[in-house]
């Protein structure tokens, strides 16, 4: 049976020797090639390996390169630091002997998080490590909807973004890259535990149902922890710009808190806090009745 850590680790290598191109690394294209990145040769004489040693890496087949090795490869992919961290960390895990069945229990939010999301003037989520929705505060619900409208299974921001349908809502601009970015969540989620029972059944549904998934997924990218700008179209309020980030709780890997902020005292922050106000006033009324 492959080692579930070198199977990843050749899947790695591969979609990062196909992003180069000859010219990037200082190599003349030459004739005609059938492949679009570098050869599996040139790669491999980059690094300073022999062509079957980097061949049977990428295959998954048994090898437990050195650190010295892995060096090599990482300069000769120009790999950035979270990309070499997944390298090493994929690397040292396919050195060791196989890992025996793990028990997966289920992920537990802390009572002490629970409250502090719950006095949080702004929205906040808390994701599992494999990106599933396990808690959230009033203003996120005022701004992503209820989440407990979905089965409880389908409560996974990797499934929410690739339903089939709100596929014809998605009028965000910036869409494909987030999207990106939560899969890099999950690859390094996946870098951890590569046979995790509930990463194996989202990435497989996806991978079926999506051709979009199936595109972003072969790209390896890979996040360790994220921030960045999302604008929300909401007609109540109009569009919303926010800033995002992602704050680890106690456990590793554990799950992270997800916090969108609006720029103090900006037409943003106004929106949110009129949409916050709106919300509250609708969920008082259906209390009411």
């Amino acid at each position: 049976m492959t080692h579930p850590y070198a199977r990843e680790l050749g899947d790695f290598l591969r979609a990062r020797r196909g992003r180069l191109h000859p010219r990037d690394v200082g190599l003349e294209p030459g004739g005609r090639r059938k492949v679009a990145g570098l050869r599996r040769e040139e790669l491999a004489l980059l690094a300073g390996l022999s062509t079957d040693y980097y061949q049977r890496m990428e295959q998954g087949r048994e090898v437990r390169p050195s650190d010295d090795v892995l060096d090599a490869l990482a300069g000769a992919l120009g790999l950035d630091d979270e990309e070499r961290r997944h390298l090493y960390t994929l690397a040292h895990a396919a050195r060791r002997p196989m890992p025996a069945r793990v028990e997966h229990g289920p992920e537990r939010v802390p009572d002490s998080t629970r409250r502090l999301l719950r006095v949080m003037d702004t929205p906040a989520v808390v994701l599992g490590r494999h990106l599933d929705l396990l808690d959230w505060n009033p203003m996120a619900e005022a701004l992503l909807g209820d989440p407990q409208d979905a089965p409880p299974d389908r409560l996974n921001m990797l499934l929410l973004m690739f339903d089939d349908t709100l596929t014809g809502r998605r009028s965000c601009p910036d869409w494909e890259r987030q999207a990106l970015e939560y899969i890099g969540m999950m690859r390094a989620a996946v870098a951890t535990d590569p046979t995790h029972p509930r990463a194996t059944a989202i990435v497989g549904e996806l991978s079926i149902r999506s051709a979009e998934f199936r595109r972003l997924w072969a790209r390896h990218d890979v996040r360790e922890s994220v921030s960045g700008t999302k604008t929300f179209r909401v007609p109540e309020v109009g569009d919303l710009v926010l800033h995002w980030d992602t704050y680890p709780l106690p456990g590793n890997p554990g799950p992270v808190m997800l916090v969108f902020t609006a720029e103090p005292g900006s037409a943003d922050a106004d929106r949110l806090q009129l949409l916050a106000s709106l919300h509250a006033t609708r969920t008082a009324r259906a209390r009411k009745t």
